[in-house]
C-alpha cells in the first residue's frame, strides 16, 4: 500500500515545479561549467598535460551541451519535460563519479563531455516558464530564475578554487556529485509535467527544424544570445590564464575574481526581471548589450594606455555581468515565442547554436593567449562578440519601425 508521501510524488505529476527547482535545476548546469575553472592550471600539472589540452575540458563540454541540446527540446516536446530531465541526472551522476576516478587526462575529458547532459535542466527550465506563461511575461521570470541561479557560480569558482588549494582538484567533482544527488532528490518529489505531450514522433519534431531557421526573429534572438554569451565564454576560456599567469594571481584569488561577472549578472537578471514587462523585450536586450559593449570599450582603452591590472581587468566584467543578465532572459525567451508549441525545440536548437559559438569563441581566446601573451587579444575579442550582439538586434528594431 502506497502512503501520502508517495503519492504524491508519483500522482501529482501535472503540477507545475516551484521556481526553487527550476533555480536549482539550471543553478547545477552552470556550477558544473564554472566550479573546476580556478584548478583548470593545477589539473593540468596533475594529468602531466598542457595547459591547452586541460582547457579542453571547457570547449569540449560546451560542444557537447551544443550537442545535447539539439536532441533535448524535441525529445521533451514529445515526451514531457520531467522523465528527459531525471534521465538527464542519472547520466550526469554516473560521469561525475568517472571524472572523479579518472586515472588519464583522457579518461577525464571523456567523462567531462559526458557531464554536459546536465545543460538539460537549464534548457528545459526555460522550456517550463514558456509552458506557463509566455511574452514578455516568460523573460521577467526566466530572468527571476536566472537571478537566484547566478548566486551559483558567484560562489562556484570561489568554492572550488578554495577547495583545491584545500583538498586538490578532485574534492569539486565531489561537491557536484553531492549537490546532484540533492537535486535529482528535489527534482523527482517536485517537479510536475507542464508540456502538453505531442502526438508526432521524433522523426516528425526534426522535421519543423525548419520553421524555426526560416524565421528571421529566432535567428535575431539568436544572434543576441550566442554573441552575448560568446563574450562570456571567452572570458572563461581566458581568464584562468590572465589571472594566472598574465596577473600572478592564485586560484581562491582567481575564484573570487570570477564573482564579480557573477554578482553584476544577478543585478542584470533582477533588472529584467523588473522591468520587461513594462519596457518590452527589444529595449532591454539594446540597454543590456550595450551595457556589455561600453564596458569592454572601456577596458580596451584602460589596457591600451597601459593602465591596466587584475581590478581593473575583472571589475570591468561586472558590466558584462549586468548587460547579459539584462538581455539573455529576453534574447531567450523571444527565441521560444517564435512557435509556442515548439518551446521545447527552441529552447533546445537555439542552445545548441548559442553554446556552440560559446565553445568556439571559448577555445578562440586560448588560441588568442599564446604563452607570454598579455590580456589585451581576450579583450579585443570580448569585445568584438559584444558588438555583433548589439547589432544582431538591429533587424527587429527596423522592422518595429516600419509598421
Amino acid at each position: 500500500m502506497v502512503g501520502p508521501l508517495s503519492n504524491s510524488v508519483f500522482l501529482n505529476r501535472k503540477t507545475p515545479p516551484r521556481l526553487l527547482t527550476l533555480t536549482l535545476l539550471t543553478g547545477l548546469s552552470a556550477l558544473t561549467l564554472n566550479l573546476m575553472l580556478p584548478s583548470l592550471p593545477q589539473m593540468a600539472l596533475y594529468f602531466d598535460v598542457p595547459y591547452g589540452l586541460m582547457q579542453l575540458a571547457v570547449s569540449l563540454y560546451l560542444a557537447l551541451s551544443a550537442v545535447v541540446q539539439v536532441v533535448i527540446g524535441p525529445v521533451s516536446d514529445r515526451f514531457g519535460r520531467r522523465p528527459v530531465v531525471l534521465g538527464a541526472l542519472a547520466v550526469f551522476l554516473l560521469a561525475t563519479v568517472g571524472a572523479l576516478l579518472a586515472p588519464n587526462a583522457t579518461v577525464f575529458l571523456a567523462f567531462r563531455m559526458l557531464q554536459a547532459v546536465v545543460t538539460a535542466g537549464m534548457v528545459l527550465s526555460r522550456a517550463v516558464v514558456r509552458d506557463m506563461v509566455e511574452g514578455p511575461r516568460a523573460a521577467s521570470m526566466i530572468g527571476y530564475v536566472t537571478m537566484g541561479m547566478s548566486l551559483v557560480p558567484m560562489i562556484g569558482p570561489v568554492l572550488g578554487g578554495t577547495l583545491e588549494e584545500a583538498f586538490g582538484w578532485q574534492s569539486t567533482f565531489v561537491m557536484l556529485l553531492v549537490l546532484g544527488l540533492v537535486v535529482t532528490a528535489l527534482t523527482w518529489a517536485d517537479m510536475g509535467e507542464t508540456a502538453t505531450t505531442a502526438q508526432r514522433s521524433f522523426a516528425e519534431q526534426i522535421r519543423l527544424y525548419p520553421a524555426l531557421l526560416g524565421a528571421g526573429r529566432f535567428w535575431a534572438y539568436c544572434g543576441v544570445a550566442t554573441f552575448a554569451s560568446g563574450c562570456f565564454y571567452a572570458f572563461l576560456g581566458g581568464a584562468p590564464y590572465v589571472g594566472a599567469k598574465v596577473f600572478g594571481l592564485q586560484p581562491s584569488a582567481i575564484g573570487l575574481a570570477f564573482a564579480l561577472p557573477a554578482m553584476g549578472y544577478a543585478a542584470g537578471n533582477f533588472l529584467a526581471g523588473r522591468f520587461s514587462v513594462r519596457f518590452g523585450m527589444n529595449p532591454m536586450i539594446v540597454a543590456g548589450t550595450m551595457i556589455t559593449t561600453c564596458g569592454m570599450a572601456l577596458l580596451a582603452l584602460v589596457t591600451w594606455t597601459g593602465l591596466s591590472g587584475p581590478v581593473a581587468f575583472f571589475g570591468a566584467m561586472v558590466a558584462l555581468g549586468v548587460g547579459n543578465g539584462m538581455a539573455l532572459p529576453n534574447a531567450n525567451a523571444g527565441m521560444l515565442s517564435v512557435r509556442p508549441e515548439l518551446a521545447g525545440t527552441a529552447s533546445g536548437l537555439g542552445g545548441a547554436i548559442v553554446i556552440g559559438g560559446g565553445a568556439a569563441l571559448s577555445a578562440l581566446a586560448v588560441a588568442a593567449l599564446p604563452p607570454g601573451s598579455g590580456e589585451m587579444p581576450l579583450i579585443g575579442l570580448m569585445l568584438g562578440c559584444s558588438i555583433v550582439s548589439t547589432l544582431s538586434i538591429a533587424p527587429l528594431l527596423w522592422r518595429a519601425k516600419s509598421l
